[in-house]
């Protein structure tokens, strides 16, 4: 673990593998931290790639930054991080809104993109209803805090089936989304309010592009991602049976064999 001051904010992350590796940087959903990724950066590192995982402002370790945070700001803090690493171009993967902060990092970053991943997101922007939702949400959050919103999702965070298959993933995303600060909670939900539509961003990506999705994701199911296809072409499209919202967690080993056989043609 590793902290550095980036653009006003103490972000924490880890640079793992060789330093000569193909540079991976994977962004964490909401409301994560950056050891959501831990089962992709044991496989990557022993592949030989370097694997880079932040804590975003606002959550894990870093340090939060209260109000709204938008999905401008996270990208840019990405792009400010491979700087201090001196890391010219990576690939770059997120989870739900990780896949959409990847989603600005191509709009905001495209030269810096040698590959994108995109796992159990949306390209649209938020629309009226979703505007409301979510800053009633982090209003909910900064009055009550984060443990019976976790509770109450957890089931839709995983596949329901799950959360009683999988006992030891459920305690570790519960015990991630109750260790979020609600401060940085509230200010990315305020943000992500207020996220563009990516999908011309999307239509105009020439690099290589990975999307992955839970079979019975929930939130963003796999209309979205074939939504997401039919607009990249040239895209992967992997589907993770037995898997929700997040997949990498739930099917680590399907997950990352896709992952892997991707970043094999970057």
């Amino acid at each position: 673990m590793t902290s550095t001051i980036l653009r006003g904010a103490t972000i924490d992350y880890d640079d793992l593998g060789p330093a000569a590796g193909l540079p991976v940087l994977l962004v964490h959903g909401h409301p994560f931290d950056r050891t959501l990724w831990e089962p992709q950066v044991t496989a990557l590192t022993e592949a030989g790639h370097r694997v880079v995982t932040p804590d975003l402002r606002g959550y894990g370790r870093s340090s939060v930054t209260p109000g709204k945070v938008l999905l401008a700001d996270f990208a840019d803090d990405l792009a400010a991080l491979l700087d201090r690493l001196g890391i010219e171009r990576a690939v770059v993967g997120g989870v739900s809104m990780g896949g959409q902060i990847t989603m600005e990092f191509q709009r905001r970053h495209p030269r810096r993109v040698r590959g994108l991943v995109l796992s159990d997101t949306s390209a649209p922007a938020e629309t009226d209803e979703g505007r409301l939702f979510r800053n009633r949400l982090a209003d909910r959050l900064l009055a009550e805090g984060m443990d019976g919103y976790a509770h109450e999702v957890i089931g839709k965070m995983l596949a329901d089936y799950n959360v009683t298959a999988m006992p030891d993933v459920a305690a570790r995303v519960l015990a991630m989304m109750r260790a979020t600060d609600p401060r940085g909670a509230a200010a990315a939900l305020r943000g992500r309010a207020e996220r563009p539509d990516y999908r011309e961003v999307l239509a105009t990506v020439d690099a290589p592009v990975l999307i992955v999705v839970g079979a019975d994701d929930v939130y963003t199911p796999v209309s979205e991602a074939e939504a997401i296809h039919r607009l990249v072409p040239h895209a992967t499209l992997t589907v993770i049976e037995k898997a929700g919202h997040l997949p990498g967690a739930e099917q680590p080993e399907r997950f990352n064999a896709a992952l892997l056989e991707f970043l094999g043609a970057c």
